[in-house]
């Protein structure tokens, strides 16, 4: 009977890690999806707002204007993923094999 009150206890432990750590990613990933939006929406904003450029005399050279850096979300994303693989391995929630293979998901 003490064996079956622990294993009962552990899974217990186990499935309410478990949720806590889905509903933080959730939460998490619903919070970045609403900056990105609100980031195109501004972006968006300012080039209705933005002036059409005056066309230059000739002759007169036009500065290049670089394009945009791209957004290093993705690789933040990808090491919070990893943060959180990391987390569950050490938890015991994901075998060696599991972390391996989600680790493969993500850098490749």
């Amino acid at each position: 009977m003490p064996r079956l009150i622990r294993s009962v206890v552990r899974t217990a432990a186990i499935a309410g890690t478990a949720t806590a750590v889905s509903n933080r990613v959730s939460r998490r990933q619903s919070g970045r999806w609403a900056q990105q939006d609100q980031q195109q929406q501004e972006q968006q904003q300012q080039q209705a707002q933005a002036p059409a450029p005056a066309e230059a005399a000739p002759g007169t050279p036009q500065a290049a204007v670089p394009p945009p850096m791209p957004p290093d979300d993705d690789m933040g994303r990808k090491i919070d993923r990893l943060k959180e693989l990391g987390e569950l391995k050490a938890q015991g929630l994901l075998t060696e094999q599991e972390f391996a293979a989600e680790k493969q998901k993500v850098l490749g």
